[in-house]
Protein backbone atom coordinates (compact mmCIF):
# COMPACT_ATOMS: atom_id res chain seq x y z
CA UNK A 1 0.00 0.00 0.00
CA UNK A 2 1.02 3.95 -0.95
CA UNK A 3 2.32 5.50 1.97
CA UNK A 4 -0.38 7.63 3.31
CA UNK A 5 2.09 10.73 4.16
CA UNK A 6 3.72 11.18 0.93
CA UNK A 7 0.22 10.80 -1.02
CA UNK A 8 -1.45 13.38 1.13
CA UNK A 9 1.52 16.04 0.64
CA UNK A 10 1.89 15.38 -3.17
CA UNK A 11 -1.94 16.24 -3.26
CA UNK A 12 -2.36 19.08 -1.06
CA UNK A 13 -3.92 22.18 -2.80
CA UNK A 14 -4.16 20.39 -5.98
CA UNK A 15 -6.68 20.15 -8.86
CA UNK A 16 -8.86 17.39 -8.84
CA UNK A 17 -7.04 16.14 -11.87
CA UNK A 18 -3.97 16.38 -10.36
CA UNK A 19 -5.37 14.29 -7.16
CA UNK A 20 -6.21 11.71 -9.69
CA UNK A 21 -3.07 11.43 -11.40
CA UNK A 22 -0.54 11.57 -8.67
CA UNK A 23 -3.03 9.15 -6.58
CA UNK A 24 -3.39 6.71 -9.86
CA UNK A 25 0.39 6.75 -10.20
CA UNK A 26 1.09 4.89 -7.36
CA UNK A 27 -1.18 1.63 -7.75
CA UNK A 28 -0.91 -1.11 -9.90
CA UNK A 29 -3.02 -0.94 -13.68
CA UNK A 30 -6.45 -2.59 -11.89
CA UNK A 31 -5.92 -2.21 -8.39
CA UNK A 32 -7.57 1.28 -8.16
CA UNK A 33 -11.22 2.15 -9.39
CA UNK A 34 -14.12 4.71 -9.31
CA UNK A 35 -17.29 3.85 -7.46
CA UNK A 36 -19.78 6.15 -8.96
CA UNK A 37 -23.25 6.79 -7.34
CA UNK A 38 -24.26 8.32 -10.47
CA UNK A 39 -24.82 11.69 -9.11
CA UNK A 40 -23.78 15.29 -10.14
CA UNK A 41 -20.16 14.52 -8.44
CA UNK A 42 -19.67 11.36 -10.10
CA UNK A 43 -20.37 12.50 -13.61
CA UNK A 44 -17.69 15.16 -12.91
CA UNK A 45 -15.22 12.44 -12.22
CA UNK A 46 -16.20 10.19 -14.62
CA UNK A 47 -15.80 12.57 -16.98
CA UNK A 48 -12.24 13.99 -15.73
CA UNK A 49 -11.53 9.74 -15.94
CA UNK A 50 -12.37 9.17 -18.91
CA UNK A 51 -10.90 12.10 -20.88
CA UNK A 52 -7.66 11.89 -18.98
CA UNK A 53 -7.03 8.50 -17.11
CA UNK A 54 -9.39 5.98 -19.23
CA UNK A 55 -7.70 2.96 -17.59
CA UNK A 56 -9.28 3.62 -14.74
CA UNK A 57 -11.97 1.28 -13.81
CA UNK A 58 -15.49 2.74 -13.19
CA UNK A 59 -18.33 0.66 -11.42
CA UNK A 60 -21.41 1.30 -10.14
CA UNK A 61 -23.90 -0.58 -7.68
CA UNK A 62 -27.38 -1.55 -9.09
CA UNK A 63 -29.92 -1.88 -5.77
CA UNK A 64 -32.76 -3.22 -7.85
CA UNK A 65 -34.17 0.26 -6.62
CA UNK A 66 -32.96 2.92 -8.54
CA UNK A 67 -34.97 5.75 -10.46
CA UNK A 68 -35.99 5.07 -14.24
CA UNK A 69 -33.61 8.51 -14.72
CA UNK A 70 -30.62 7.04 -13.06
CA UNK A 71 -31.09 3.84 -15.23
CA UNK A 72 -31.15 5.92 -18.51
CA UNK A 73 -28.33 8.39 -17.11
CA UNK A 74 -26.35 5.34 -17.16
CA UNK A 75 -27.05 4.74 -20.79
CA UNK A 76 -26.39 7.89 -21.54
CA UNK A 77 -23.25 7.55 -19.74
CA UNK A 78 -22.06 4.71 -21.60
CA UNK A 79 -22.52 6.20 -25.16
CA UNK A 80 -20.86 9.24 -24.19
CA UNK A 81 -17.78 8.39 -22.96
CA UNK A 82 -17.38 4.74 -24.91
CA UNK A 83 -17.45 2.84 -21.90
CA UNK A 84 -19.05 0.30 -20.03
CA UNK A 85 -20.06 0.07 -16.11
CA UNK A 86 -18.78 -2.46 -14.23
CA UNK A 87 -22.17 -3.06 -12.41
CA UNK A 88 -22.14 -4.55 -9.01
CA UNK A 89 -25.85 -6.01 -7.73
CA UNK A 90 -27.04 -7.39 -4.62
CA UNK A 91 -27.34 -10.85 -3.27
CA UNK A 92 -30.91 -11.92 -4.09
CA UNK A 93 -31.25 -13.91 -1.44
CA UNK A 94 -30.32 -11.62 1.48
CA UNK A 95 -32.84 -8.99 0.17
CA UNK A 96 -35.40 -11.78 -0.29
CA UNK A 97 -34.87 -13.09 3.40
CA UNK A 98 -35.27 -9.03 4.70
CA UNK A 99 -38.59 -8.85 2.42
CA UNK A 100 -39.72 -12.46 4.08
CA UNK A 101 -38.94 -11.45 7.46
CA UNK A 102 -40.41 -7.63 7.57
CA UNK A 103 -42.20 -7.10 4.48
CA UNK A 104 -41.63 -5.32 1.30
CA UNK A 105 -41.06 -1.53 3.10
CA UNK A 106 -39.39 -2.58 6.43
CA UNK A 107 -36.43 -0.08 5.44
CA UNK A 108 -38.81 2.52 6.85
CA UNK A 109 -39.32 0.46 10.28
CA UNK A 110 -36.53 1.53 11.85
CA UNK A 111 -33.29 3.22 11.32
CA UNK A 112 -31.12 -0.91 11.80
CA UNK A 113 -33.90 -2.43 9.31
CA UNK A 114 -32.96 0.54 7.33
CA UNK A 115 -29.32 -0.12 7.35
CA UNK A 116 -30.21 -3.49 6.91
CA UNK A 117 -31.20 -2.69 3.47
CA UNK A 118 -28.71 -0.65 2.33
CA UNK A 119 -26.09 -3.59 3.57
CA UNK A 120 -27.54 -6.19 1.90
CA UNK A 121 -28.19 -3.98 -1.17
CA UNK A 122 -24.64 -1.65 -1.52
CA UNK A 123 -22.24 -2.54 1.45
CA UNK A 124 -22.29 -5.97 0.75
CA UNK A 125 -21.65 -5.80 -3.09
CA UNK A 126 -19.29 -2.84 -2.76
CA UNK A 127 -17.03 -4.77 -0.15
CA UNK A 128 -16.88 -8.27 -2.54
CA UNK A 129 -15.43 -4.89 -4.63
CA UNK A 130 -13.18 -3.19 -2.55
CA UNK A 131 -11.62 -6.16 -1.88
CA UNK A 132 -10.08 -6.75 -5.28
CA UNK A 133 -8.29 -3.08 -4.57
CA UNK A 134 -5.39 -1.05 -3.04
CA UNK A 135 -7.42 2.17 -3.43
CA UNK A 136 -11.06 3.42 -4.28
CA UNK A 137 -12.34 6.84 -5.68
CA UNK A 138 -15.53 8.25 -4.66
CA UNK A 139 -17.12 11.97 -5.23
CA UNK A 140 -17.39 12.66 -1.62
CA UNK A 141 -16.97 16.47 -0.50
CA UNK A 142 -16.94 18.06 3.13
CA UNK A 143 -19.98 20.41 2.10
CA UNK A 144 -22.47 17.00 1.07
CA UNK A 145 -22.98 16.51 4.71
CA UNK A 146 -22.56 17.02 8.53
CA UNK A 147 -21.08 13.31 8.39
CA UNK A 148 -18.91 14.32 5.23
CA UNK A 149 -17.57 17.48 6.95
CA UNK A 150 -13.49 15.79 7.00
CA UNK A 151 -13.48 14.00 3.97
CA UNK A 152 -9.63 14.68 2.57
CA UNK A 153 -8.44 13.71 -0.93
CA UNK A 154 -6.52 10.98 0.50
CA UNK A 155 -7.55 9.32 3.23
CA UNK A 156 -7.16 5.45 4.72
CA UNK A 157 -10.11 3.96 4.97
CA UNK A 158 -9.66 1.22 7.94
CA UNK A 159 -13.47 -0.63 7.52
CA UNK A 160 -11.85 -1.75 3.77
CA UNK A 161 -8.32 -1.96 4.69
CA UNK A 162 -7.72 0.47 1.63
CA UNK A 163 -6.89 4.17 0.88
CA UNK A 164 -9.65 6.27 -0.32
CA UNK A 165 -9.40 9.10 -3.16
CA UNK A 166 -11.83 12.18 -2.91
CA UNK A 167 -10.77 14.18 -5.66
CA UNK A 168 -13.61 16.89 -4.81
CA UNK A 169 -13.11 17.06 -1.25
CA UNK A 170 -12.71 21.04 -1.18
CA UNK A 171 -15.43 21.10 -4.34
CA UNK A 172 -18.23 23.39 -3.67
CA UNK A 173 -21.43 22.56 -5.20
CA UNK A 174 -21.31 25.45 -7.41
CA UNK A 175 -17.72 24.19 -8.10
CA UNK A 176 -19.16 20.88 -9.19
CA UNK A 177 -22.49 22.39 -11.49
CA UNK A 178 -20.09 25.04 -12.85
CA UNK A 179 -17.88 22.15 -14.43
CA UNK A 180 -20.84 19.93 -15.74
CA UNK A 181 -21.80 22.78 -17.66
CA UNK A 182 -18.66 24.00 -18.91
CA UNK A 183 -18.22 20.40 -20.66
CA UNK A 184 -21.67 19.43 -20.97
CA UNK A 185 -21.43 16.61 -18.55
CA UNK A 186 -24.75 14.01 -18.80
CA UNK A 187 -26.50 14.34 -15.23
CA UNK A 188 -29.65 12.99 -13.49
CA UNK A 189 -32.37 14.61 -14.95
CA UNK A 190 -33.64 14.87 -10.80
CA UNK A 191 -31.75 17.35 -10.27
CA UNK A 192 -33.82 19.73 -12.04
CA UNK A 193 -37.10 18.41 -10.29
CA UNK A 194 -35.43 19.15 -6.82
CA UNK A 195 -33.35 16.50 -6.20
CA UNK A 196 -29.96 17.34 -5.51
CA UNK A 197 -29.21 13.90 -4.01
CA UNK A 198 -30.13 10.37 -5.82
CA UNK A 199 -30.15 7.33 -4.52
CA UNK A 200 -32.83 4.58 -4.11
CA UNK A 201 -36.47 5.35 -5.10
CA UNK A 202 -37.84 5.08 -2.20
CA UNK A 203 -35.47 6.34 -0.04
CA UNK A 204 -35.22 9.48 -2.06
CA UNK A 205 -37.16 12.58 -2.48
CA UNK A 206 -37.24 16.14 -3.79
CA UNK A 207 -36.58 18.76 -1.27
CA UNK A 208 -37.23 23.24 -1.13
CA UNK A 209 -34.50 25.34 -3.23
CA UNK A 210 -31.72 25.74 -0.36
CA UNK A 211 -32.20 22.80 1.39
CA UNK A 212 -29.23 20.98 2.64
CA UNK A 213 -27.96 18.61 -0.12
CA UNK A 214 -28.79 15.40 1.63
CA UNK A 215 -32.04 16.36 3.39
CA UNK A 216 -34.00 14.16 0.40
CA UNK A 217 -31.91 11.08 1.57
CA UNK A 218 -33.77 8.85 4.39
CA UNK A 219 -35.94 12.12 5.20
CA UNK A 220 -37.66 10.46 8.21
CA UNK A 221 -33.81 10.07 9.98
CA UNK A 222 -31.90 12.54 11.98
CA UNK A 223 -28.97 14.22 9.73
CA UNK A 224 -26.18 12.53 12.15
CA UNK A 225 -27.76 9.02 10.66
CA UNK A 226 -27.67 9.34 7.07
CA UNK A 227 -25.07 7.30 5.67
CA UNK A 228 -25.78 3.99 4.10
CA UNK A 229 -22.96 2.46 4.94
CA UNK A 230 -20.68 3.09 1.78
CA UNK A 231 -18.71 5.93 3.43
CA UNK A 232 -18.76 5.20 7.32
CA UNK A 233 -16.70 7.84 9.51
CA UNK A 234 -14.05 8.31 10.74
CA UNK A 235 -11.64 7.60 8.29
CA UNK A 236 -7.90 7.92 9.51
CA UNK A 237 -5.22 9.34 7.83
Amino acid sequence: MANMESLQKAVENKSAEDVLRLTCAHFTAGRVAFASSLGAEDQVITHILRTLFPDVGIFTIDTGCLPQASYSLMRATEKRYGFRYDVLVPDAVAVGELIDQHGPEFFYKSIELRKACCYARKVSPLQKKLATLDAWITGLRQGQAATRAHVLPVERDDGNGLIKINPLAAWSLEDVWGFIRAHEVPYNTLHDAGYPSIGCAPCTRAVEPGADVRSGRWWWEAPEHKECGLHNRPNKG
